[in-house]
């Protein structure tokens, strides 16, 4: 059962809430633009993927361990653990003399941000009702895409001015207002306490598996085979550890992922679609300012800009979202409205060239709309199917699928990209992913193949989608509980 808090109470722990979010969010795209001065200064470019990489396998493994210990001890104190272990990895990321150093203290960020992503929005299920959590899970998706925007500008202009170590200096104070605002917001709050044994073994498998199975995903993101031996390695100690995992968690008296909401059959179909929009919006977020640099050679500062109408969508429908929910107690048209428009929204994009910054514009806007009106539907549409005692891992979970659609949009969209390519007969310069076209504006006919090459890659993506709209389709609708 959700416990009722006086309005204004809830706004202090939604303003707390979603400072924590936006932290987390924002470290995802802050750092991505200093890049080349980091590499510049260490000298070292093979582990540099790693510094974004890093963090994000770290944060996707973290997610339902936090989960499952808000679930056993306190969401308020596994939050303050997760902002505190970032703030301090900000510290350690700041003062790296190395890149093996940046890396490791990038990967315990990622831990730490963790924590604050998937434990805010547990608790958000702890207070309101079903039928209210869409409205607020919409102001959470509205943090991701005020970061997405505001990460890139404030990265440059703290790289350009100051330097790159105040990118990682900037979480110092935006921690400790985060660590007083999620204490002072979550003072006295109803806490569960429930004697149990933290499932230690199945938190090892799961790192073992779920990580092999995210290093080797990366290792294809930045241009390996799927064949290589380096890939296959972990790919298959991904599927012995993820065997081990599961056979484990049957047996095991107080499971760390219970299997038993795998037979939810919402919850799963839920799973599904917001493993198909985080697939897309991840993956477009890679695809489009290379796109864009390639065919009109315009300059990464322009490129970013062309990202602005998703980022700009993506709080749209998500508010829309939230709020059809909250007023009509469903969740299955948000996400069957959204899961329409995406396939359709990709296919115009990959037909209209980019010189035609108006209506690409509009495309990626819709785009960015139909992924949220499915990101906080689908998570709300979660946490009503399953008990309260299970809502903490049943977030988790979510935000777990959330991160593994990114990382295979990543992957599966810049290993399609580079096969076709190297058909094509192009040269990529430096890293796949952060390096620019080579072929540039050279000539009309290198514009056109680029064109083509590009368009296939999105028709790619759009005919994934289509994946998720038949989850959409398979979604029973049911009316939430509570007002």
């Amino acid at each position: 059962m959700t416990a009722a808090l006086p309005p204004t109470v809830l706004r202090n722990v939604l303003t707390a809430l979603m400072l924590a979010i936006f932290l987390g969010a924002l470290d995802q795209t802050i750092v991505a633009v200093s890049m080349p001065a980091i590499s510049a200064q260490f000298d070292d470019f093979g582990l540099l993927a790693w510094v974004i990489s890093g963090y994000m396998v770290a944060m996707t493994i973290a997610v339902p361990i936090y989960g499952k210990l808000g679930d056993l001890y306190g969401r308020r104190r596994m939050i303050l653990t997760g902002i505190s272990l970032f703030t301090l990895a900000s510290i350690g990321c700041a003062l790296a003399q190395n890149m093996p150093q940046l890396v490791m203290a990038r990967v315990l960020q990622g831990i730490g941000a963790g924590g604050m992503v998937s434990v805010s929005q547990a608790i958000i299920g702890d207070f309101v009702p079903p039928r209210e959590r869409g409205r607020y899970q919409g102001y959470f998706s509205s943090m991701y895409a005020v970061a997405s925007v505001a990460g890139p500008v404030l990265g440059g202009w703290l790289t350009e001015y100051l330097s790159w170590r105040w990118v990682f200096w900037i979480n110092l104070p935006l921690g400790l207002v985060a660590l007083w605002a999620i204490h002072r917001a979550l003072a006295g709050m109803p806490v569960q306490h429930r004697q149990a044994r933290v499932d230690y073994l199945g938190a090892v498998l799961l790192v073992i598996g779920l990580g092999s199975l995210l290093l080797g995903i990366t290792l294809v993101g930045q241009g390996q085979p799927w064949t290589a031996p380096s890939v296959l390695a972990l790919f298959a100690c991904a599927v012995f550890g993820l065997a081990l995992f599961i056979s484990h968690e049957r047996r095991c008296p107080e499971p760390l992922l219970p299997m038993g909401l795998f037979g939810n059959r919402v919850a799963v179909l839920c799973w599904a679609v917001i493993f198909c929009a985080s697939f897309q919006s991840i993956s477009l977020t890679m695809l489009m300012p290379l796109r864009y640099q390639g065919i009109t050679g315009a300059g990464a500062d322009s490129a970013a800009l062309h990202l602005l109408p998703l980022a700009m969508g993506l709080p749209i429908g998500a508010f829309t979202g939230g709020r059809m929910t909250s007023r009509t107690g469903r969740f299955k048209p948000q996400i069957l409205a959204g899961a329409l428009l995406m396939p359709m929204a990709i296919c115009a994009m990959a037909i209209t060239p980019p010189q035609s910054a108006m209506l690409g514009g509009l495309f990626m806007l819709l785009t960015g709309i139909a992924c949220g009106l499915q990101f906080p539907t689908s998570l709300v549409g979660t946490q009503s199917a399953v008990d309260s005692r299970d809502i903490g891992v049943a977030t988790s979970t979510t935000n777990l699928f959330r991160s593994l659609g990114g990382a295979m949009g990543v992957a599966c969209m810049s290993s399609l990209l580079l096969t076709l390519l190297h058909h094509d007969g192009f040269e990529l310069l430096g890293n796949p992913l952060l390096g620019s076209l080579k072929a540039g504006q050279a000539d009309p006919d290198t514009q056109m193949r680029l064109l083509a090459t590009f368009r296939h890659v999105l028709l790619g993506s759009a005919g994934i989608s289509l994946l998720g709209l038949l989850a959409a389709l398979a979604l029973p609708d049911r009316q939430l509980r509570g007002r």
